[in-house]
């Protein structure tokens, strides 16, 4: 709280409720990140759920998301952004009531299938919350403000992701299974209906000043997408509040590939089929293999989050000295040891260390790609080139999905791990040569 009070304490009144509800909306969906959407994974694992069955909590969404983004836009253009980023996140987040009650319902097999299938069936007003919500922190937040609100959010979504990854972690070590997890994802849900009443309070600027052209930067990166901890700390879709305001010629131009971006697309789209590659395998090696504690998995969550939010406060400083493009490579060659050392650990003291040098990673790369991107964009075309982008990146989530569970079917889980961890080195290295 005294963080929220130091944020708004110079700030216009005109803009204080604002900035308040994007707080507050972050810090909630903190807790639900931490808690429902932290653990189902590991819930699938212990449920018996295949790499395949755990790949398609990832990759199913990746597909709707790719149908949906385009129309999604197009919806968006023709509405006032409050009401429906507001509408468009309270039916993505009631689903989550659903998973309450599922041990109650089902036998385990279904319940994973059942998991899957809600997961589909919330992504279409998922994908209308990410694009909206850009759109609307642009309406809201006024251009001279946009980076300090993203600080503090970003500040507040790590916070409120340790604290409740922990807590999580010490409930189900200390309830009966699957009681302890019904209790998480009660708390996630109360996470996830707070941060909505929140984003249902936002209001546009009244005076419209705040509206972004075509060109500007990308303001916020704390948006309320798929967080699944270290394991899928990626959230394609940053920069989407772009479409909304562009020219309404067709977003979909074939010359975008033609050109430059193009080869850098594709260097971009490998490293992150590289990256989800090994992201359904986590929890069945962390469950199976390594046979952590829900407790222990928590703390590896928390150390990874706090890995992030010390890298992060340097971001700025490195991204000045070295370049966003170095600062992107460099993050990203940390990422590659992550499933490396998870195929190494025999226990808690590598795990720990990985998930040190990934957050330490995410919190390089995933801040200064979007930059770096940007930087090889036409001004004038953003909205052209942004929707590939966030195209592509939701292809590689598709696919690195998918090929994971396949591989591990053939080589095994470790050895799928120690593939992942090369791919996403050889990427890494082909974005440090790209210029």
């Amino acid at each position: 709280m005294d963080l929220l009070r130091l944020a708004t304490r110079s700030v216009p009144d005109a803009y204080r409720a604002n900035f308040r509800h994007f707080y507050f909306d972050i810090a909630w969906y903190g807790v639900l990140a931490a808690s429902a959407i932290a653990f189902v994974s590991v819930y699938a694992a212990r449920l018996g759920g295949t790499a395949f069955q755990i790949g398609l909590l990832s990759a199913g969404p990746a597909v709707v998301n790719l149908l949906v983004t385009l129309p999604a836009v197009r919806w968006l253009r023709e509405r006032p952004l409050n009401p429906a980023v507001g509408q468009a996140a309270a039916l993505h987040r009631v689903w989550y009531l659903f998973w309450i009650v599922l041990p109650w319902l089902l036998p385990p097999g279904a319940q994973v299938w059942v998991l899957i299938g809600l997961t589909l069936l919330m992504s279409a007003p998922g994908a209308l919350l990410a694009v909206g919500f850009n759109a609307l922190f642009a309406e809201a937040v006024p251009p001279n403000w946009r980076g300090q609100v993203s600080g503090v959010r970003n500040a507040l979504l790590s916070v409120t992701y340790i604290l409740f990854s922990l807590l999580c972690g010490a409930i189900l070590d200390h309830m009966a299974f699957p009681l302890g997890y019904q209790v998480v994802f009660a708390i996630g849900f109360v996470g996830a209906a707070l941060s909505t009443l929140h984003v249902w309070l936002i209001k546009p600027c009244p005076n419209g000043a705040s509206r972004p052209r075509v060109g500007r930067s990308l303001g916020d990166l704390a948006t309320p997408g798929r967080i699944r901890g270290p394991v899928d700390a990626v959230r394609p879709g940053g920069g989407l509040r772009f479409l909304l305001r562009g020219p309404r010629a067709p977003l979909l131009t074939s010359d975008v590939l033609r050109g430059p971006f193009g080869k850098l697309l594709a260097v971009l789209f490998a490293f992150h089929v590289a990256l989800h590659v090994a992201i359904p395998l986590f929890p069945l090696h962390w469950v199976n293999r390594l046979h952590l504690t829900d407790q222990e998995i928590g703390l590896g969550t928390a150390v990874f989050y706090v890995c992030v939010f010390a890298a992060s406060t340097r971001l700025a400083q490195l991204a000045r000295r070295l370049g966003n493009q170095r600062v992107t490579a460099v993050g990203a060659i940390m990422m590659s040891t992550y499933p490396a050392w998870m195929a190494l650990s025999g226990g808690l003291g590598l795990f720990l260390v990985g998930s040190a040098f990934g957050g330490l990673g995410w919190a390089l790369a995933g801040g200064a790609m979007v930059n770096y991107v940007l930087e090889k964009v036409p001004e004038d075309r953003r909205p052209d080139y942004l929707a590939w982008y966030n195209l592509a990146l939701n292809a590689a989530l598709l696919l690195g999905s998918l090929i994971g569970p396949l591989l591990a079917g053939i080589i095994g889980v470790p050895a799928t791990l120690f593939v992942s961890a090369a791919l996403r080195l050889v990427t890494a290295l082909a974005i440090l040569r790209w210029e």
